[in-house]
């Protein structure tokens, strides 16, 4: 049995199998999972796509956002048997069988252990996403070097070392966004880290 998504929305409750490489979601009839019952979905809101790695969702400049298992997405996540996308108001589950035998063989790991300045440049990367808002990316190498009062460089070899650790291959299209989803999805920095001011180093 191939990866299904389950719809739950306030109109009705229905089972989508994932054929295409990408499905559509939102209010508009157009797309391939439409939600008209639902007013606080946007017209175009998500897609969920296929990657070589698997299935991943993204959200598409919705006013409201997309969230995955509770926690607003600011890239493409990966799909895990089990994992619940909310648009708007209606619930999506995405259930792969074969997903959910391949995690139990890797599953996945609690935090890396980091060097105090690792933590400091990861804390710095995540410190823009506090904001919330759907455009804001994670801080940039030079933000980070001015912010740590250390060189870009040493910057740019503390994120190859992080990128290591959490496990970001070097083919992603945005890794500082993945990296940052990760460390705040895994517990490598917590929203109070965020809110702290930097520890001088």
């Amino acid at each position: 049995m191939g990866p299904e998504i389950e719809v739950m929305s306030a109109a009705r409750d229905w089972r989508l199998s994932l054929e295409a490489d990408r499905m559509t979601i939102g209010k508009s009839a157009d797309n391939d999972v439409p939600l008209p019952d639902d007013p606080t979905a946007s017209h175009l809101h998500a897609v969920i796509e296929r990657f070589p790695a698997g299935w991943c969702v993204a959200d598409l400049g919705s006013s409201n956002g997309t969230w995955l298992n509770g926690a607003r997405i600011w890239s493409s996540q990966r799909l895990r048997h089990g994992d619940e996308i909310r648009v708007g108001q209606s619930r999506l589950l995405f259930r792969d069988v074969h997903a959910l035998e391949r995690a139990q063989t890797e599953a996945e790991a609690a935090p890396p252990s980091l060097t105090a300045r690792e933590r400091d440049v990861l804390v710095a990367l995540c410190r823009p996403l506090l904001a919330r808002d759907m455009f804001t990316e994670p801080a940039s190498t030079r933000t980070i070097a001015d912010e740590l009062v250390i060189t870009q460089a040493a910057v740019k070899q503390h994120l190859a070392n992080l990128f290591d650790k959490f496990g970001v291959s070097a083919d992603e299209s945005n890794r500082r966004v993945r990296l940052a989803n990760d460390a705040l999805r895994r517990g490598g920095v917590s929203i109070n880290d965020l809110r702290g001011p930097p520890e001088p180093g």
